[in-house]
């Protein structure tokens, strides 16, 4: 067992010991040979878990999901500091600098110039080429779009108008649906309409993300109004037909819109 003593109460530099024991040949054999990519999707899910905390409000959650948050950069950080690349002050040093750059209107000195302005210049990024490049790839596809359309539109490359982008999704649209009638280029073609649906969310102002989460919190709604309604008829939805599903989708959908229910 490790030599630790326990407190009543905790801080920051308690927690980056307990991850370095944890981390010691002394430690926990699992987090000892941790690496960046073994628990990189732990630390996608531990940010997703944390935003949904956000989203709810709840205080509690938020600060446990905040600490797991921190935790996953700590032990990062660790792992760096271990091959001799970088330590935690370095990350700090890094991320201050970047702040106090990035904010000229509040440490000087005073200029004319963005925020976007300031952190292309930090990153040398001279065409919107450049910026659209640097958008993360690892962003879900949709909020990378989102992104994409963003910049393109602060350079200028923009529809003048909402119906000349719902023009392109409809034809796009009529594309994937003859590449589904050709069983060829399909997943070209859809992503041609996701693409084009983020362009009217930006030309509208509506956010794709929160629209897709609506969406799928109508049809989770929407599937178990179907199968309470199926299991009041003293049957399972499997043992529905096809016509028989899209006939109880449908009259599912109705009740709900009449119960108030946002329509999907």
């Amino acid at each position: 067992m490790i030599d630790f003593t326990r407190k009543s109460h905790y801080g920051f530099d308690d927690f980056v010991e307990v991850v370095r024991l944890l981390r010691s040949p002394e430690g926990c054999p699992w987090d000892r040979v941790q690496t960046h990519q073994s628990i990189r999707r732990n630390f996608l899910e531990e940010v997703y878990e944390c935003c949904e905390a956000l989203d709810t409000d709840d205080a509690a959650l938020m600060q446990e999901e905040l600490g797991d948050v921190l935790m996953q950069v700590i032990f990062h950080a660790g792992i760096e500091e271990d091959r001799g690349r970088f330590n935690l002050d370095d990350i700090c040093d890094g991320a201050v600098k970047k702040l106090v750059f990035r904010h000229p209107n509040v440490f000087g000195p005073k200029t004319e110039q963005t925020w976007d302005d300031m952190k292309a210049l930090e990153k040398g990024q001279k065409t919107c080429a450049a910026t659209l490049d640097a958008v993360a790839r690892s962003l879900p596809a949709l909020w990378r779009a989102e992104k994409l359309v963003k910049k393109a539109e602060k350079a200028g490359f923009q529809w003048p108008q909402e119906a000349p982008a719902a023009e392109k999704l409809q034809e796009a649209v009529s594309e994937l649906s003859q590449a589904v009638e050709d069983s060829s280029n399909i997943e070209e073609k859809l992503g041609d309409v996701l693409f084009s649906a983020v362009c009217v969310a930006a030309g509208t102002g509506a956010d794709p993300e929160m629209a897709l989460h609506s969406a799928c919190e109508t049809f989770i709604t929407r599937f178990a109004a179907m199968e309470q309604a199926a299991e009041a008829q003293g049957r399972s939805l499997e043992t529905y037909s096809l016509a028989e599903q899209l006939a109880l989708w449908q009259d599912t959908k109705h009740k709900l819109r009449n119960l108030g229910q946002t329509d999907y």
